[in-house]
């Protein structure tokens, strides 16, 4: 597996071994920081190497219960062209998003499309879109003046589903990501977490990231995104990622 290194903004990276941890600096909300881990870099969608069937894991932790910005790990295909869109809106999708993934965000963000699903906090979260979607996403979001409408018919085209992940974060735990081309499972610990039918479609990429943006796209329709100040230093630390296709 070759993983490239992504930073901004003074976050870096420290391996030993399989371990590998990621770090953004404390500062202001002024500047993005970013540390990340991902094997698409220079890859066209079409050339990202991840199709089902396969699986996922990694063990993980992270430096606090309640980071700023958003973290994670799991599959992708990189709608917004390498982080969430700090910026521009939010929606300003080159590509209808596809993802597998534990996805972490703070509480200024609001990361679902539907209103009874996690938008921020810990959760899995599987979405799914037909390619042939994102014409009628830039047509709904043309017109700003029904921000609700544009938001609901954008969660009919996008199928979504995830759950929210209670265990402590802090401390080291297994996390898997079963994708199949008709299914998606989540397990935390072995434990299985969500089964769910939402499948993305192929090909995804890998990632595993922490950075201090902030983005939503909340029931009232309004787009904000924008950077949050780090109090202090923060970290996610990973090791014995694998993936077996």
């Amino acid at each position: 597996m070759d993983l490239k290194n992504r930073f901004s903004g003074g976050g870096d990276l420290e391996s030993s071994g399989n371990r590998q941890k990621l770090r953004i600096p404390a500062g202001s909300g002024a500047h993005y920081r970013l540390s990340q881990l991902d094997d698409y870099e220079g890859l066209r969608r079409s050339e990202y190497p991840w199709r089902p069937p396969l699986k996922l894991t990694l063990r993980a932790r992270v430096s606090s219960a309640s980071l700023v910005g958003t973290w994670g790990f799991g599959l992708w295909n990189d709608p917004f062209g390498l982080s969430l869109g700090t910026g521009t809106s939010l929606l300003r999708l080159p590509a209808p998003p596809q993802a597998a993934w534990f996805f972490a965000a703070s509480a200024k963000s609001y990361l679902s499309f539907r209103d009874d699903l996690p938008a921020s906090g810990f959760f899995a979260q599987a979405l799914r879109s037909s390619p042939l979607n994102s014409t009628l996403i830039a047509a709904a979001l043309a017109f700003p003046f029904a921000p609700k409408t544009t938001r609901r018919m954008i969660g009919r085209l996008v199928q979504e589903d995830a759950m929210r992940i209670d265990s402590d974060p802090r401390a080291w735990r297994r996390y898997t990501v079963e994708w199949a081309p008709n299914h998606t499972a989540f397990s935390v610990d072995e434990a299985l977490l969500l089964a769910s039918p939402v499948s993305p479609h192929p090909p995804l990429g890998l990632v595993v990231w922490i950075d201090n943006q902030y983005a939503a796209f909340d029931p009232s329709g309004k787009l904000r995104s924008g950077v949050e100040a780090s109090p202090e230093d923060s970290w996610l630390e990973i090791d014995e990622l694998q993936v077996v296709a």
